[in-house]
This record gives C-alpha cells, structure tokens and sequence, in this order.
C-alpha cells in the first residue's frame, strides 16, 4: 500500500513538471514606470534592481530553479502578490491618493525589515539590505511622497 502511494506521488511531481505558471517578463518600454516622473538616484535605481525589481516589477530574472516545480508556483505567487502590493512599472497609472499610500509602506516595510521578504534574501544575498541602503530608499520614498502631495495640490 505505501508503495503504491509513493508511486503515485512520484507521477504526480513528474506529471507536473510539465505545467509552468506563466512567467513576469516583458523586454517592452514601460511608460508607466515611477522613473518617468520621478527621479530615482543612481544609488537607489540600483538597490531597486538588485533587491525590488524581480518581485515588483513587470521584469522577473528567474533562477533555474524555478523550472523545477512545486518552487516555480510557489515563487511565482510570491511575485504575483509582490506586484500586487506595488509595481513600479506601473506606478503612473496608481491615483495619487494610492501612490502616496504605497510609497508610505515602502518606506514602513524597509524600515522594519520586512523587505525584501527572508526567502528571498536566502538565496540572493546581495539583495540584503545595509543600513545606507534602507536609509537611501526610505529618503528617496519620503521625496516621492512629497512630490505626489506637490503634484495633488498644483493639480486642484
């Protein structure tokens, strides 16, 4: 009896390797990017690429790992959901009310460390955030925040 259970285990994780979730990349020109209004440092555009951009982005550099299911959904539902809380590639279409919203909880999640998420630091370990790190993004946030503020009131 345990044999045939494993045997059916073992075909299901073959069977399912053949079943890829569909994948977050576009080498298209994102019109909607936060960059497109407001300027990001050289210092921060980096740390957003290195630490942000596979999870918050329209742009995933997938590892080879993620060909091998289970992993593959489980990390691309963590990229959905990233996409979900923010996308700066998609930043420009978020009313202002919300953008302002979102770059306050970029600002929240880094300061208390909650980003980028540990099983993603795992593995990429330069995506660790220093502390000069944190402070340049949560500035950088802080000025995008006032500048949507400034944006908001010139447009009433």
């Amino acid at each position: 009896m345990i044999k045939k259970i494993l045997y059916v285990l073992l075909g299901a994780l073959v069977v399912v390797q053949f079943i890829r979730p569909e994948r977050n990349v576009s080498a298209a020109a994102q019109p909607n990017h936060i960059s497109n209004k407001y300027a990001i440092p050289e210092n921060v555009k980096g740390i957003l690429q290195n630490a942000c951009y596979d999870c918050h982005s329209n742009n995933t550099a997938y590892p080879w790992y993620t060909n091998i299911q289970p992993l593959g959904f489980w990390i691309q539902h963590h990229v959905d959901e990233g996409k979900g809380e923010i996308n700066f590639d998609e930043f420009l279409t978020y009313k202002p009310k919300k953008a302002h919203h979102k770059m306050e909880e970029c600002i929240e999640m880094v300061k208390e460390k909650e980003m980028p998420l540990n099983s993603y630091t795992w593995i990429h370990g330069d995506a660790r955030l220093t502390t000069e790190e944190q402070t340049a993004i949560t500035d950088w946030a802080s000025i995008v925040m006032k500048q949507i503020v400034a944006d908001s009131s010139a447009a009433q």
